[in-house]
């Protein structure tokens, strides 16, 4: 994809989950690979709904800011996902309501932040990790993402919001919804004693679609 065409989906993707209400304000961020090994980042302060393709942060294949707006300030969630996942072409982070109240929940499970409600979250997600509160901003919230090695495409930033990675713009904004519809059911059926996935049905799906899945 030409550098042109990737900035123009960047903005249409982000305004779709803008107009939706998956992120509000000049909340949320994305980055994604250009062909040279560069990156495409969303300005800090910027709302999704109002990207201007022009003024995307870009980034040399040395991490350096060589055109555009000044880049989101949490970049060091980006780069983290990048360094240490090296099928990552994209990062996306929102604000959104339902995946942020779970986190809130006493109950959040902190190793698999989503209940087995259907198959899509597993298929696109694996397991999701429940990091702990940082202060927007922090490079903590980095540290905390190379902590995990590699081995998770999605963090959820307690009382904050989901991050993913994927191998391009539209798989990381496919992903990045199916974990907040999944949230959304989660609240749903939260007093409700609802049937979900069993063990064996979730191994299933792992093997099946070759899902990568953190024990």
């Amino acid at each position: 994809m030409t550098e042109n065409a990737l900035r123009e989906l960047i903005c249409t993707l982000a305004k779709s989950m803008f107009d939706r209400g998956l992120t509000g304000g000049s909340t949320g961020n994305v980055s994604a690979r250009t062909e040279d090994g560069g990156l495409l980042v969303s300005p800090t302060g910027t709302s999704f709904g109002r990207l201007d393709p022009a003024r995307l942060s870009r980034f040399n294949s040395a991490g350096q800011l060589i055109g555009g707006d000044q880049p989101t300030k949490e970049m060091s969630l980006h780069s983290a996902f990048y360094d240490t996942r090296s099928t990552a072409g994209a990062v996306v982070h929102l604000h959104s309501c339902h995946s942020v109240a779970l986190s809130m929940m006493p109950d959040a499970d902190e190793d698999n932040f989503l209940p087995p409600y259907t198959p899509y979250a597993i298929m696109k997600l694996g397991k999701v990790k429940l990091l702990p509160f940082f202060r927007p901003g922090d490079p903590a919230m980095g540290a905390a993402v190379r902590g995990l090695a590699g081995k998770r495409s999605a963090v959820m930033l307690a009382n904050h919001g989901p991050v993913v990675a994927a191998k391009d713009i539209e798989a990381a904004c496919n992903a990045i919804e199916e974990l907040e519809d999944t949230a959304r059911l989660a609240m749903l059926m939260r007093g409700i004693n609802a049937r979900m996935l069993s063990t064996a049905q979730v191994d299933d799906l792992i093997t099946h679609f070759n899902v990568e899945w953190d024990k």
